[in-house]
């Protein structure tokens, strides 16, 4: 009976001892749990930051084919306003880029100004090069970027589609330097911009993969021109002008 009496005491503390460390398990878990809850709220409520790539001047085979390889590798789509005679003998290049996500605008077929001109002139210009991507894709579905940026009044009733400027401009047609035009991309990003560079360049080729990685490390995700006003709620008009989609 004595025996039995001490073997009971002496279990006691180890007892103790057990369930107190079943609570210090309990409320680790609990804690853990809560932590995860509020990381995943966290990232449900962190919002989108989206930018667009537009590129100019285009199709040239040897850039603007890197161009695609490198934005593929990353899941990156752009948008890329030809020109009209580049087009001729780079079909393939043209239907690649639609192919592969990018979405594909006019930028004239010899780079002309487009402001003052008449009619017929402008339909040289743009309306031919329409015609050409039409015959290309099947589709109709082509937005406007006059070259240099310019336009008026008569170019904004003459378009029949939306006109899409820029609101970032490193001027990759200067210098033509890789570091320098990632630099001022990346500290200009925000949310909503819009991109200008020319697939014509090594430079802007190599600069513009950089800028996907390092702003894909910032949290940016990259869309085209449609779908990044479309995330918006934008609805793009014919003759309308825009510049970026900032919140």
């Amino acid at each position: 009976m004595k025996k039995d009496f001490f073997a009971a005491r002496m279990a006691l503390p180890v007892l103790a001892v057990f369930l107190l460390g079943c609570c210090l398990l309990a409320a680790l878990a609990q804690e853990s749990r809560q932590a995860v809850r509020a990381d995943a709220a966290a990232d449900v409520e962190q919002p989108v930051k989206l930018i667009a790539l537009t590129f100019d001047d285009g199709p040239r085979r040897d850039t603007t084919g890197k161009l695609l390889d490198g934005l593929a590798q990353r899941g990156a789509p752009a948008t890329f306003f030809l020109i009209g005679e580049q087009i001729v003998g780079q079909e393939d290049l043209v239907r690649r880029m639609e192919a592969e996500g990018h979405q594909i605008g006019i930028h004239t077929y010899d780079h002309v100004t487009l402001t003052g001109l008449n009619r017929a002139d402008f339909d040289a210009q743009v309306d031919k090069t329409r015609q050409m991507l039409k015959n290309i894709l099947g589709h109709n579905d082509f937005l406007l970027r006059p070259p240099y940026g310019l336009y008026d009044p008569g170019v904004q009733n003459k378009a029949e589609c939306p006109i899409i400027l820029w609101s970032i401009d490193p001027k990759d047609w200067g210098d033509k330097n890789a570091d320098r035009e990632t630099a001022h991309i990346v500290s200009e990003a925000r949310d909503g911009a819009i991109v200008l560079m020319h697939d014509i360049y090594p430079a802007s080729v190599e600069a513009a993969l950089r800028v996907v990685d390092e702003l894909h490390g910032q949290g940016y995700l990259f869309v085209t021109v449609e779908q990044l006003f479309a995330a918006r709620g934008i609805e793009l008009k014919p003759g309308e002008v825009y510049n970026d989609a900032y919140p």
